[in-house]
């Protein structure tokens, strides 16, 4: 878990606009992007030892000093027990709370999976927009075109940063997904089929295509939302729950 929270935070910090300290842990920030939660964010990494916790009550004041200008607050904390005692506090103060699972791949990598498209910015950026767009059909077109070129700033996060995808009969991009490598660690992200592919496997011969191209990576892993089916169909494919972190959001 330790390498996967040292990943992570390695990642966000290498694709910000800017970081800054603040109490109990970081901030990363893009000016570019400020509708995107994912580039403007608190992260409270898991205290050093018992009582060094920051009061959720100073971690709040950050998050409204570090993202003044936003029209949100977001906070990720990544200890468990942390995240569940700071709960009432965020509560209290508006924000809504999610679990999320950390899941590592316990199987072997399968050697005979076909590989998945590489996906350039030219082609992957229409689908994004068409995706956002249809997921949030009330918020500004600046907020979707933000969401959606976004992805450009992560080709920074690490040294290998991969876009993949399968398509459909027709040519048509069914299922797209990211790979992130780095130091011998990968993360599968991102992974999303169109709503008219869905059901039809392009997911998960997605997801066994990128297995097969981290094969080697110790360890390959994804994050999903604890209340949400997707982690089901993740622990069908091999995957393990290894942790827990929260995320606390206000709009």
């Amino acid at each position: 878990m330790a390498r996967i929270l040292a990943f992570t935070h390695a990642f966000l910090r290498r694709k910000a606009g800017r970081v800054a300290a603040v109490p109990g842990g970081f901030a990363v920030l893009n000016d570019r992007y400020p509708a995107s939660h994912d580039d403007n964010r608190l992260v409270v990494p898991a205290p050093g030892r018992p009582g060094d916790a920051v009061p959720a009550e100073e971690v709040l004041r950050a998050a409204d000093e570090a993202l003044a200008g936003r029209r949100h607050r977001y906070v990720c904390v990544d200890d468990d027990a942390l995240g569940a005692a700071y709960a009432p506090a965020f509560a209290a103060a508006g924000y809504d709370h999610e679990t999320n699972v950390v899941m590592a791949f316990r199987g072997v990598p399968p050697a005979d999976a076909p590989r998945a498209e590489e996906l350039t910015l030219e082609e992957l950026l229409p689908v994004l927009r068409h995706d956002w767009r249809e997921a949030l059909p009330n918020i500004p077109d600046d907020s979707v075109e933000q969401l959606a070129a976004r992805v450009e700033e992560r080709r920074r996060g690490a040294d290998v940063v991969r876009f993949r995808g399968v398509r459909a009969g027709g040519g048509e991009i069914a299922a797209r997904a990211e790979l992130y490598v780095q130091d011998g660690v990968a993360q599968i992200e991102s992974v999303h089929t169109g709503t008219r592919h869905r059901g039809r496997g392009h997911a998960r011969a997605l997801v066994r295509a990128l297995l097969a191209e981290a094969a080697g990576c110790e360890p390959i892993f994804l994050m999903a939302a604890e209340e949400d089916w997707p982690k089901d169909f993740y622990a069908r494919l091999g995957f393990t729950t290894i942790g827990r972190t929260h995320a606390f959001l206000r709009l």
